[in-house]
Order: structure tokens, then sequence, then C-alpha cells
């Protein structure tokens, strides 16, 4: 069995407190199985998947008010529902919005507990009449992390733990472990984080049969984009095709003129949207300064668009980039699929992706806001890490006010000072602080 956090995340929620979990993001991610493994711990565990049974959306839309609602579900799934013992899954919930509008008063009513998933649930809950705040948690669902793929294959806590303290200590890594940690970090450039594509490579160690999982993968988000957008299904399947060669361009931007010679940014922000929200696709915006807050810099139509796990990335390229990758062959260019983890790890963490790209100071891969200050991070492939300048540049901007900055590349750790040079695979451990409390009582003196 695959352990990951996303199954700690999902039982403290269920002991902690009485709303609905709705699970969401990306297909083949893991939504359905999380749920049903919880269920496992229930008396009574009642699963309604509106794809494979689409006569359930209007029988249980069209329901006479709770108690009807409740009966019809013990029908159709031919369980008798025991109060205080039952959790039910409605499943694919993007095909019947209606039940996730009546899940306020299935929660209200208590006797029983709920949880909802779906894919393109980003693209589809807009269309909700009335989404039911306070009654469900929204939880994003996201492909294996660097750590989760890592235990899946047998690194042992102990090991897991010895990194993240060199990282915290800034301190290097035994070169030993160093070395295996590497090796593995290259075969999940291949495989990535899609728990179909991490369980066949645990069972058969076979990349080619790892990347049949992936092209399926694939071929199941184009059917999407076929079923939910039909009118620009062109243009969307361009752009997922497009996300490899546009991140082997020099700059990694997105460029219009490669879908379309006549494409306009405005004519297309809803199919960017579309793939950013059904979570097919990361887009990593262009900040115009790197200051706090980033937001304010963001341009909305320079970007980077990455894919949702760096394995589909890598199933897309040539069968020929296998060995070069496991070898770690320095005469090839990884920046593309490394900055891809980077991405997708920063995202998983709960980081807005941001970079920056100026013709006068060049270009930095990635800006996050950590300890209340812009950290800049590069993100170097190659033997020539050391080599940086739109890096140097942005230390030596005074008025930018950056004192520290991340270089994630294949050797050991090493701090300088203003530059800390860690092994990529320490992207893991780049995880935000925990809010403080920050308490401001009111001043009612000479109010009363």
């Amino acid at each position: 069995m695959i352990e990951r956090e996303l199954d700690n995340f999902v039982d403290d929620f269920y002991q902690n407190n009485t709303k609905a979990l709705m699970l969401t993001g990306a297909r083949q991610t893991g939504k359905t199985y999380a749920i049903r493994r919880i269920g496992k711990s229930y008396k009574c565990f009642v699963e309604i998947n509106f794809v494979d049974r689409p006569e359930a959306i209007d029988l249980l839309k069209n329901a006479d008010g709770l108690e009807d609602l409740l009966l019809r579900v013990s029908a159709l799934t031919h369980k008798e529902l025991v109060p205080g013992e039952t959790l039910i899954f409605f499943d694919e919930v993007q095909k019947c919005p209606d039940i996730v509008t009546a899940t306020k008063f299935l929660v209200d009513d208590g006797r029983y507990r709920y949880a909802l998933s779906g894919s393109l649930l980003g693209v589809e809950l807009k269309d909700l009449r009335s989404e039911p705040v306070g009654y469900i948690d929204v939880k994003e669902v996201y492909p294996l992390t660097l750590n989760e793929f890592f235990k899946a294959v047998g690194v042992g806590d102990g090991v897991i733990k010895a990194l993240e303290e060199a990282w915290l200590q800034h301190k290097p890594v035994d070169d030993f472990i160093h070395v295996q940690i590497m090796r593995l970090f290259r075969i999940y450039l291949l495989v990535g984080g899609m728990p179909a594509a991490v369980k066949k490579y645990l069972q058969t160690n076979d990349l080619q049969a790892v990347r049949q999982e992936q092209r399926a993968i694939l071929r199941l988000y184009k059917r999407d984009i076929a079923q939910y957008d039909p009118d620009n299904k062109l243009y969307l399947d361009e752009i997922l095709d497009l996300i490899p060669s546009e991140l082997n361009a020099k700059n990694k931007r997105f460029i219009l003129k490669n879908l379309n010679e006549k494409a306009k940014f405005s004519r297309l922000v809803n199919d960017f949207l579309w793939l950013k929200n059904a979570g097919v696709a990361i887009p990593t915006y262009n900040v115009e300064e790197p200051k706090l807050p980033l937001l304010l810099a963001k341009s909305r139509n320079l970007f980077k668009l990455f894919q949702n796990d760096v394995g589909l990335l890598a199933s897309q390229y040539s069968q020929n980039v296998m060995p070069q990758v496991l070898e770690g062959d320095a005469s090839v260019n990884f920046g593309s699929i490394y900055e891809n983890v980077v991405a997708q790890e920063l995202l998983a963490q709960g980081y807005p992706l941001y970079y920056f790209n100026s013709k006068h100071q060049g270009e930095v891969d990635f800006l996050i806001e950590q300890d209340n200050a812009v950290l800049p991070i590069e993100v170097k492939s190659g033997k020539d890490y050391l080599r940086h300048n739109a890096l140097n540049n942005l230390l030596s901007t005074p008025e930018y006010g950056i004192q520290r900055s991340v270089v994630l590349h294949n050797d050991n750790l090493k701090d300088t000072g203003s530059i800390l040079y860690a092994p990529i695979y320490m992207v893991a451990f780049m995880r935000p602080q925990e809010p403080k409390t920050f308490l401001a009582p009111p001043d009612l003196s000479g109010l009363r």
C-alpha cells in the first residue's frame, strides 16, 4: 500500500469535525482511493458514482426532501444506513451539482457522515447555484510528492528525517545517501507521482509499462477536454501537446504564436484557465518586480505552463530520454523536467507560483513568499550551477531587499550566506511556516 499524507489528513478530518469533505484535483491522483480507505473504518460505507450510475442523477435530484433523498440513497445502494456509523460517498459530483447543494441539509441532519469527490470540479463548481460554505471543506489532491515516492519505494523514515534536518541545519548530506537519493530522484523524473504509474513501477520496475500507464492518463485528459469543452477542444488539445516543447524553449515561456499565428491571449484565456482549474496544467506567472506581495506584481498574460505531473511530462518526450535521465547524462539539458518537479512540489505545499524575467536583469526560475520575504529559487540540472547572473542581479539590487536565495542542483549542500546551494530533492522540505497566532483585541477605552 502506498502511504500518503492525504490519508492522515482524511483521518484527522473525520475525527475532529462533523462537516463533509470534498476532494478535488486532476483525474487519477488518488481521490477515490482515499475515501474508500477511510470508508473501511465505518460499519456502513455507501458509494454512488454519478459517471458509472447516471440514473442516480435524476433520481437524487428529484427527491422530495431530506428523508426521501436518504431513502433513495439506501435503495440505490441496497444498504441500510446506520445512524452514527455510516459514511456516504458521492463520487464524480461534477455530474450532479445538486448533490453538492444538498450537502448543507445532509450535514445539518447529523445522522451520517459525507464525502464528495470528482474531477474537473475547479471547472464545474462555478455552475453551482449555492455552494454550502461552512458545511463542506475542500481539499485539493495532487500526485505523489517526492517524499511520498521515496517512502513508497522503501526509503526509511529515519533517512527522510535526516535529509530534512540537513536542509533545516544547512548541512551536507552523507555522501552515500546523497548519491542513492539522487538516483531515486532521477527515477521519479520518469515515474512521476500518479498513483497508477507508481503502483505499476513498484510491481514491475518496468519503465516502459509505466509509460503506458502515463499515456493512458493523458488520453483520459483529452477525452475530458472533448467532453467538457467541445467548442475549444482543438486549442486545449494543442496547448496540452505544446507544454513539453514550450518548456524546452530558451525562456520556457508559453508563446501564443506557436499555437496560432493570430492567437490573442484575450481569446484563449479561458482555455488556459480550464487546464489550470481541471488540475491538468500548472501556470507560473511572471512578476514585474520581486517585491511583497508578489500577487500585486503578477503579469496575467506572461507565464510558464508546467504539466501537473513530471512523469506525464517525461512520457511525452522520446523514449530515448529514459537511459539519459537514469544515468544523469551531463550532456543533456534536463532543465524543463527539473523545473516541473519544483513547480509541482511547491504547488503541493501551498505556494502560489511566480517567476521573474527582465530584459536588463535576466530570469529567475521561481519566486515564493517565505518568512515574510521574497525567496528566489534557481533550478540547475547541469554542472554550471554556480553561474546565475540573474539571481546575482536580484541579490545586488538594494531596493528589492532580498537577503537569501536558493539554488537547487545535483550536488551536495553548501551554504555561502546569501545563497544556499541545495540538492534538487530538498525542494521537498521547503514547506511554508505554520501561521502564528496574531491577536488584535479592540481598544474600547473612551468608547463606552
